[in-house]
């Protein structure tokens, strides 16, 4: 495992345990050029999820892609970054829970906008206005009105 801090290969274990999702270890790691500690996680390898965009075009899943859309829409939010790798984990649990090996950008945008909800609603309407692409304030307007009923 290369180290973040100064690039060298040689690192080791100091300390291995089942992360609190319990679907993967968690792995404290030493640099031996640096000393340097750093944190890395195992997961199972699985057959590579296939994501249907729009027009049919086809990519493999990237949790990069969910966390980069996530983390947009909750800047400047008091949301932190554990709360958000759990909403992002429980999402991955849901997606690959799924016996099906392609799934529509759609049912992903779906599930992040139902965690936001929860967690923070302005971060939610952020994250819809690019979503669903609000083309006017009347749009924005309706799904504002949606979150006020549901309070």
């Amino acid at each position: 495992m290369k180290c973040p801090f100064c690039g060298k290969e040689d690192t080791r274990v100091i300390d291995s345990r089942p992360a609190d999702d319990g679907l993967s270890i968690r792995r404290r790691r030493q640099c031996d050029n640096c000393d340097k500690r750093f944190t890395t996680y195992e997961k199972i390898e699985t057959i590579p999820t296939i994501v249907i965009k729009k027009g049919n075009i086809r990519e493999q899943y990237k949790r990069e892609k969910i966390e980069k859309g996530i983390l947009a829409s909750c800047h400047k939010r008091p949301v932190s970054i554990d709360t958000i790798n759990q909403m992002i984990d429980e999402i991955e649990t849901e997606i690959f829970a799924s016996e099906s090996r392609e799934i529509p950008s759609t049912l992903i945008g779906e599930k992040i906008m139902e965690k936001l909800r929860h967690i923070d609603q302005v971060a939610y309407v952020r994250f819809a206005s690019v979503y669903r692409e609000f083309k006017d304030v009347d749009t924005f307007m309706l799904e504002l009105q949606k979150i006020i009923k549901h309070e």
